[in-house]
């Protein structure tokens, strides 16, 4: 799961600095690289927030294992 854990976070960075770029200088970043509404960038946006959507999942785990921790003493 590690791996995966790793991708969706690449892959939500990803979409933040594309996000990031959109609201501050109105440039589209995958767009520009693999045109405006192709297949591709549409799969691309698809996996980041496939990925967004899992990395919620990530944020619970995070949780469970601090409070894990502090409970074994």
């Amino acid at each position: 799961m590690k791996a995966l854990d790793t991708t969706a976070l690449v892959l939500v960075i990803i979409g933040a600095v594309n996000w990031g770029l959109i609201g501050f200088f109105r440039f589209d970043l995958v767009s520009s690289l693999f045109g405006t509404g192709t297949a591709f960038t549409r799969i691309i946006f698809a996996l980041v927030g496939i990925a967004g959507l899992y990395s919620l999942s990530l944020l619970g785990r995070g949780r469970d294992t601090d409070r894990d921790r502090t409970e074994v003493k």
